[in-house]
């Protein structure tokens, strides 16, 4: 008859001795026993969750910087050597004159590409590149949050001053290879800055920016670290790089319209 809980009905099982309903039921719990195993596994592979997704990142294509600059012959060794042996005379300004947003012919000076970047409530990074295809010279990370940076050169000229400690007379270290420095933007006490070893970020960054040779954008930002943001900010641009001693070097950014003065200027001193 029916049954009212089930709604299927229920059919007498005919006799059978002992044995054969054990061994019966035996071979029944084998036969359903792996299926359900399988469905099991197939069941608790399909709940794990999928591995989280790694951060995009493209095949680096960068190339060295050229290695002319520091294989330099014995003749211009020696007249390095004679030309610092003259008098020195102390100009009335010890800095480059600016005519028209362009360096003095008289200052000799070499045009790198620079890029400051990070994400907008972290901290700003500068790359210096021999060019866009490059991997970078320097990378120092700065003592200022991006978002900070971008409203200070929205307001008007920047100018970055970064100072350590003199060396000694016989230290051979450039000023470029100073790993730390105290940082002051437009006469302003920040903090302090740090020469470091680019990461694969860094170089991801580079990357994608390979094609640029100026410019300010936002890039996808592809950092795992919690509650930082999404997107990385960076502006692009070339710098007039003049060396005016062992203990001083400066970095202008060159105006994309080459009329006004440098929006932005970088002084690395030791004194």
């Amino acid at each position: 008859m029916p049954d009212g809980n089930w709604g299927f009905l229920i059919h007498p099982i005919p006799s059978m001795d002992e044995s054969t309903l054990r061994n019966s039921c035996a071979s029944s719990e084998e036969s359903q026993e792996t299926p359900v195993t399988r469905n099991e596994q197939q069941e608790k592979g399909s709940s794990l969750p999928p591995p989280p997704p790694t951060p995009t990142s493209q095949p680096l294509s960068l190339v060295h910087p050229s290695q002319k600059k520091k294989h330099r012959t014995k003749v211009f060794r020696v007249f390095r050597s004679v030309f610092r042996s003259l008098p020195i005379i102390t100009p009335a300004c010890k800095m480059p004159v600016l005519n028209g947003g362009l360096l003095d012919s008289s200052v000799l000076a070499t045009r790198v590409t620079g890029t400051l970047f990070g994400y907008r409530k972290g901290r700003v990074s500068l790359s210096l590149q021999e060019n866009p295809r490059c991997f970078p010279s320097v990378v120092v990370e700065l003592a200022m949050q991006t978002n900070v940076l971008q409203k200070e050169m929205g307001a008007g000229m920047v100018r970055i001053a970064l100072e350590c400690e003199k060396r000694g007379d016989k230290d051979k270290t450039r000023v470029l290879e100073e790993p730390l420095w105290t940082m002051y933007c437009n006469g302003k006490k920040v903090g302090y800055a740090v020469k470091r070893e680019a990461t694969a970020e860094d170089l991801n960054v580079m990357e994608l920016l390979k094609a640029v040779s100026m410019g300010a954008g936002v890039l996808p930002g592809s950092s795992q670290t919690e509650g930082q943001d999404t997107e990385l900010a960076y502006i692009r641009a070339h710098f007039e790089h003049v060396v005016g001693s062992k203990d001083s070097e400066t970095f202008y950014m060159i105006s994309p319209d080459g009329d006004s003065g440098p929006e932005l200027s970088i002084f690395m001193v030791r004194i």
